[in-house]
């Protein structure tokens, strides 16, 4: 008889209730899919449940020590061995006179059912033996390597281990390299099952309700864990912060997924990094984030919450960044990055970036030192180069890319207060398969210091009386020359949580005493919380292409320069080559007229106006619109 010793079976014992959930995931991928969904649950839970050894209570051979011999395995080991052996057993029917156990009346159980994928990996396993789908299972749920796969194979029964993992292989590659997520997904999870009546006018015939009360109880064993060995406690079901903290139940998006959605956002992005299989890493990331030590560092952009995890998040990255351990989580809501750096101080970084899109998703902080940042590029971005935005003719510089999809070190923007002689930012291009060559042009984005970069974006003045659909992107010189004048006033942006900045051309207007072309331009930030902040600038004539011009206005939290917002007036007192002063405001398209009032009064008919005044003399502007209302200038 295969018994052990109480020691030994406590050992056992405690493998089954740690690994429970694993143990039965494997249990069930192994188990024949013809036997259906219902008995596959209950059969893979008898399976281990009875995994447990029995106890042997004396030595034999008269109590004599047991001859030494090579160390015994770990319990973990032989309870897997053991439920095992009788899944690959089930190939070929399942043995009689054995009671089914947990048992389940009037209720048909399953898995939560996944998505097209995991469909098709279900019907693919169906069609393989039961030593395939084991191999498969010891690889991607266990992560044995081939030797160890095999040797467990072999000790399980499988006459030819080798067919098996090459079968395996050939299927692994069929699927595109995603076996390993799909397996961990919910589809394939019978510890966390749906239920259903069955017949209910034949059930009803034959049980009453406290047969129904009885089966959902029994449910609740079946979903909790092991029963223990004196079968009087049940370990109680895993809480839903219990599963957050889980790093088997992180999401895991297939490789290929971002080629055939329709929502490319972070939650297409696949797990990368060479750590993305370390369970300690991962499992230490979670419990800080769910509760930080006191000496954590914690960064949250403005608008971000730091709450603990609520379900299990995707994982999006977790890799060695100049030599700190680095883990990025994403919980549809938020991105999450969490550092190990030498000093063993753990840094929680959080952002908000719900409502993220093609370009907005195209990237994320994944390193940060003095003077440079590294990127961890989308899976869709295809080309990465930089630029100075103070100065617009100069060529673009391509950035290396490693396989794992982070950049080499980029410069960062100077520090505030210590001025502004550059302003690099990355130009990015984004693959085919997301659409025709040309259909989505390269687009800007800036570091502002936030775990997520900033979309810059340009808007020209309304050409033939037509305002332009909406912002594009801001790659095309006259884009490049407005930016290169109001590069330097992003950083009073930085930690604020900022989505994307705009440049709107909102006007332009000839300057009195054949002074040139002048332009009024809206600055316009939008956070990811809502609420937007906007700058009005007017660029008269320069000599230098980053000259800054002069500030017209400013407001916070308000819709103006939005397609949400009202014309928009802006006024500057300005002096001419003469020497003369005069005061000019200009007003965006809707504002049919220009009134000023206080210390200087003139009119204007158009939307630009242009009037002496002195230097400090006050003034007031206001806009007429065709609706009979008005509209006031932004002060600075």
């Amino acid at each position: 008889m295969d018994e052990r010793t109480r020691a030994e079976v406590e050992r056992a014992e405690a493998a089954i209730v740690e690994h429970y959930p694993r143990l039965v995931r494997l249990t069930y991928l192994v188990l024949p899919p013809s036997m259906g969904r219902h008995r596959r649950v209950l059969t893979a839970h008898r399976l281990v449940q009875r995994a447990l050894p029995r106890t042997r209570l004396r030595r034999p051979d008269g109590g004599l020590p047991a001859q030494r011999g090579p160390a015994a395995e770990s319990g973990y080991d032989e309870v897997r061995l053991r439920a095992l052996r009788p899944a690959l057993a089930h190939e070929g029917g399942p043995g009689r006179g054995v009671a089914v156990m947990p048992l389940v009346w009037g209720l048909r159980l399953f898995p939560r059912a996944g998505g097209a994928d995991e469909l098709a990996l279900d019907q693919a396993l169906s069609v393989v033996p039961a030593p395939v789908r084991a191999a498969l299972g010891l690889w991607h749920l266990e992560g044995l390597d081939e030797d160890a796969a095999r040797s467990v194979l072999s000790r399980a029964g499988v006459e030819d281990p080798d067919a098996a993992q090459r079968a395996a292989a050939q299927l692994d590659r069929e699927t595109g390299a995603g076996a390993a997520t799909l397996l961990n997904s919910a589809e394939f999870d019978p510890c966390t099952v749906q239920t259903r009546p069955t017949d209910l006018l034949r059930r009803r015939q034959r049980v009453r309700a406290v047969a129904a009360l009885a089966a959902v109880l029994v449910v609740g064993a079946v979903a909790a864990g092991a029963l223990r060995g004196d079968g009087e406690r049940v370990r109680p079901p895993e809480t839903t912060a219990e599963q957050a903290l889980d790093p088997g139940r992180l999401v895991r998006t297939p490789n290929e997924q971002w080629t055939d959605t329709s929502r490319v956002d972070f939650t297409a992005w696949p797990a990368r990094g060479r750590q993305a299989g370390d369970r300690e890493l991962l499992a230490r990331a979670l419990r800080v984030w769910a509760a930080p030590p006191a000496d954590a560092r914690i960064t949250a952009a403005v608008g971000a919450s730091t709450r603990p995890p609520d379900h299990p998040p995707q994982l999006l990255y977790a890799g060695l960044i100049d030599n700190v351990l680095v883990v990025v989580l994403h919980d549809g809501e938020r991105l999450v990055r969490y550092a190990e750096p030498e000093d063993a101080t753990p840094t929680l970084h959080f952002a908000r970036v719900d409502g993220a899109d093609l370009t907005t998703a195209a990237a994320l902080v994944i390193g940060r030192g003095n003077g440079w940042m590294r990127y961890l590029l989308a899976p869709w971005i295809s080309d990465i180069a930089t630029r100075d935005l103070l100065a617009p003719a100069a060529p673009v510089h391509g950035l290396h890319v490693a396989p794992d999809g982070v950049t080499d070190r980029i410069p960062t923007p100077p520090e505030e207060g210590a001025g502004c002689g550059r302003w690099p930012v990355a130009q990015f291009r984004t693959s085919t398969r997301i659409g025709p060559s040309g259909q989505v042009p390269p687009f800007l984005v800036a570091d502002l210091d936030d775990l997520v970069p900033v979309h810059l974006t340009y808007l020209p003045p309304p050409s033939g009386g037509a305002p332009a659909a909406g912002p594009g992107e801001a790659t095309g010189a006259p884009a490049l020359a407005s930016w290169a004048r109001t590069a330097c006033s992003l950083g009073s942006l930085r930690g604020a949580g900022v989505r994307s900045v705009n440049n709107w051309a909102f006007a332009g207007q000839r300057l009195p005493e054949d002074g040139g072309s002048a332009t009024w331009v809206c600055t316009r930030a939008d956070t990811w919380r809502g609420p937007g902040s906007v700058t009005l600038r007017f660029l008269p004539p320069a000599a230098r292409p980053a000259d800054p011009g002069q500030l017209a206005g400013r407001a916070a939290n308000t819709a103006a320069c939005s397609r949400f917002g009202s014309p928009v007036v802006g006024g500057v007192h300005w002096q001419a080559k003469s020497g003369k002063w005069y005061l000019l405001a200009a007003g965006s398209q809707g504002v049919g007229g220009l009134d000023a009032t206080g210390g200087v009064r003139a009119t204007g008919h158009g939307n630009t106006l242009a009037a002496p005044a002195g230097r400090d003399a006050p003034a007031e502007v206001a806009g007429r619109l065709a609706d009979g209302g008005s509209v006031h200038a932004l002060r600075p």
